[in-house]
């Protein structure tokens, strides 16, 4: 972005901000803004704040006796969460909302009472002011704030048509950036594609396309290679559970634990204590629960899901360093030697996969049992095959995940540029540019 700086500055007397344009002027909230009435309307769908958007909320997760109490936000208002600024510090606070619902009585909602103000500008400066300032109002003990905490603050307030042709040039910029973001999702997207396909084939048809075909005998995996056997999970692995304990029992020291919530959101496939970031449990669960403590090579599924999809996600120990299977989790153990790594790849497949989906049963929970997994079916090769396999595997995946990482880094810096540019604009740091 060109930097082209305003004519003249003047101190603005804003902390989180400092010098402003010469010719702009600075506003108190209150001046701009007045807290809505609260008004009930249960008939409305109801909304929270997710990404810096209002957006509508499950309606059957909330009943309609609590819609009742909850308050409305229409179009074009302000809606603020002021509670619990001490926690998730990335999340964004602060929306314009475009559509009309209900939200719980927690929330606070802006009325815009100044007429020469653009709605859009003041959208992308509140989203700077919750970013540089707002959180620090919940600092030390205090984590939640009311309006009268946020009435006597300063905006910085350009001209009314100075605002809305930065208003006019940020929708016009976020809207590339934002396009270019999509652009790597769907790249990261395919290539998760590219690598699934990759395991599925590898695991249920082995590297050679010449080779003999037979009928596995199993819906979801097909055919096979003929020299290839197929066992049931249940002739391969002894089962034990997961420590029966909660979020309260975890610590920042003692022996580390992997939880259902891990495998389903960070270390599936695989988990490494060395290297990943574990909450531990006490010492003393070494004496109470030893059948839950892990072997180097153990799986671990978790026994829960919130859609089907997510059905039979799982991890297995990657290390020497003992580990507990922590809630929500089972422990699959082989009964005698097997290839671990290449296990966990076809645990990886969907040929495994869709037998647990197939057997799960669930509304908004969906339950994996020890007697699906008994009932699940693998395809084994001979061990030397199952490490070319994992060899072909090992390189292929890590090359698939650097291109994954190469594009996550580049939507983090997109999206970093996108805060930098609607900071430097909207407090005037930088004339708009072309």
């Amino acid at each position: 972005m060109k930097r082209k700086r305003y004519e003249a500055y003047k101190e603005s007397g804003i902390e989180w901000i400092g010098k402003i344009p010469a010719h702009w002027m600075k506003e108190k909230i209150k001046f701009l803004f007045s807290e809505k009435k609260k008004e009930s309307n249960p008939n409305l769908r109801s909304g929270a704040i997710s990404f810096g958007k209002v957006i509508y909320k499950d309606d059957e997760k909330v009943p309609f006796e609590t819609k009742k109490s909850y308050q409305v936000v229409n179009k074009g208002e302000f809606l603020i969460n002021p509670l619990n600024l001490n926690y998730d510090l990335k999340s964004l606070r602060i929306a314009l909302s475009e559509i009309d619902v209900v939200v719980s009585q927690g929330y606070i909602v802006l009325q815009l009472k100044k007429e020469d103000a653009s709605r859009i500008y003041l959208s992308y400066l509140l989203h700077i002011f919750d970013i540089l300032f707002m959180k620090s109002l919940g600092a030390g003990v205090r984590q939640t704030i009311s309006f009268n905490d946020l009435a006597n603050c300063f905006l910085p307030l350009p001209p009314k048509q100075e605002q809305i042709q930065i208003a006019d040039y940020l929708d016009k910029k976020t809207a590339q950036i934002d396009k270019a973001v999509t652009l790597k999702e769907r790249l990261i997207a395919l290539l998760k594609e590219q690598r699934q396909i990759l395991i599925n084939r590898a695991v249920t048809q082995g590297l050679d396309p010449n080779v003999p075909m037979k009928e596995s005998g199993v819906e979801w995996i097909g055919k096979i290679p003929a020299h290839w056997e197929v066992r049931k999970f249940r002739f391969l692995f002894d089962f034990a559970k997961g420590l029966n304990i909660t979020k309260e029992n975890l610590q920042k020291e003692g022996i580390p634990c992997v939880n259902y919530g891990e495998i389903h959101s960070k270390y599936g496939f695989e988990v490494i204590p060395e290297r990943d970031s574990l909450k531990c449990v006490d010492t003393s669960y070494l004496k109470t629960n030893p059948k839950s403590l892990l072997k180097s090579g153990d799986f671990v599924f978790a026994d829960t899901s919130e859609d089907v999809e997510a059905a039979g996600s799982f991890t297995y120990l990657n290390s020497d360093t003992p580990t507990f299977a922590g809630y929500h989790t089972i422990i699959a153990r082989a009964k005698t030697p097997i290839f671990n790594r290449f296990m966990a790849y076809f645990f990886s497949s969907d040929a495994f996969k869709d037998q647990v989906r197939s057997s799960v049963r669930g509304v908004k929970v969906y339950s994996i049992t020890n007697a699906i997994l008994k009932d699940t079916r693998v395809c084994l090769p001979q061990r030397e095959e199952q490490e070319k396999i994992v060899e072909f595997l090992d390189r292929k995946i890590s090359d698939i995940d650097r291109l994954i990482a190469l594009q996550k880094q580049g939507i983090e810096k997109l999206k970093e540029y996108r805060e930098s540019l609607i900071d430097a604009v909207v407090t005037g740091k930088v004339k708009k540019v072309k």
